[in-house]
């Protein structure tokens, strides 16, 4: 008998809540849908549109460059004629925390540079194995970057060997260059990764022995007085035009071995080249001070 009851109040809540809902909607589609006209006549009276119309500062003008080509207000890093803006810097970058922090310590108190001499070649810089890495003579802290990039075909190697270079922002944040067509590797590895911290969002590779793009709006970290970090820096990254990285926040300095932590350092630092053994060619390089 209890069931019976038991269904029975069920049956009839059921139905009571589709009447219900038949009610509601009834009365919405009886209700007459109201659209707001304005009295443009009226409204020009007093023209309160203009309270939120900004006349002043005006933005600087800038003129664009045709297809990839530098703005008129960029900082032309490589043109394809000299190394003129780069140098080699005694230490490079470092693969764990503590020797980041050491490089960056004697980069600080010592530094010490050599002539650039990677290879130019047919308006690319070709990385020359074994020499180190490259830096820009200038430093940089938010910037928008653009560059050119190639992975040669290499029979043979593979993963991490295959045409393996890198982005370093301020010497320390590095966006991962490599032939990820069809060459697997860890995710947060290949290229358009933020080295061993973030992965690409998607796989946007062409085939080695084919011109690359990176277009990269980079931002700086903050550090306050006592050097606690109070903005991580962030990256949002356009590989072959294709979205990769969407205003990703870093964990610190990407580094091989370990996990990273912010350490303090200059608002300005230099971009730097990764020499990883691999002939990767570079073009048409500039920034934007942001």
């Amino acid at each position: 008998m209890k069931q019976y009851l038991l269904l029975t109040a069920s049956i009839l809540f059921i139905a009571s809540c589709s009447t219900s809902q038949k009610v509601v909607d009834q009365v919405m589609e009886e209700q007459p849908i109201e659209v707001i006209q304005l009295d443009w006549d009226e409204l020009s009276k007093t023209e309160p549109y203009k309270l939120t119309e900004q006349w002043e500062p005006v933005p600087e003008k800038v003129t664009p460059g045709y297809f990839t080509a530098p703005p008129s207000d960029a900082v032309v890093l490589f043109d394809g004629s000299d190394l003129s803006a780069w140098q080699h810097p005694e230490h490079g970058y470092g693969a764990r925390m503590d020797q980041v922090e050491s490089i960056l310590n004697a980069r600080l108190k010592a530094p010490k540079y050599t002539a650039a001499d990677w290879t130019v070649k047919d308006g690319a810089m070709i990385v020359k194995p074994g020499t180190g890495a490259l830096e820009t003579k200038q430093n940089f802290g938010d910037i928008q970057l653009h560059v050119e990039w190639l992975a040669p075909v290499d029979p043979g190697k593979e993963d991490q060997g295959y045409s393996n270079s890198g982005i370093f922002f301020m010497g320390l944040y590095e966006i991962q260059v490599l032939n990820s067509y069809e060459n697997a590797t860890y995710s947060n590895g290949q290229a358009g990764a933020l080295y061993k911290q973030h992965m690409p969002l998607v796989n946007s590779s062409r085939p080695p022995g084919e011109w690359q793009s990176y277009d990269i709006v980079f931002n700086a970290p903050r550090f306050d007085a006592a050097g606690e970090v109070t903005k991580p820096a962030s990256l949002t990254a356009f590989h072959n035009g294709v979205l990769i990285q969407n205003h990703t926040e870093l964990e610190g300095p990407c580094v091989y071995i370990g996990k990273a932590h912010y350490i303090p350092h200059p608002e300005k630092m230099p971009l730097l080249l990764q020499d990883h053994g691999n002939l990767v060619r570079f073009r048409n390089i500039w920034v934007r001070e942001l």
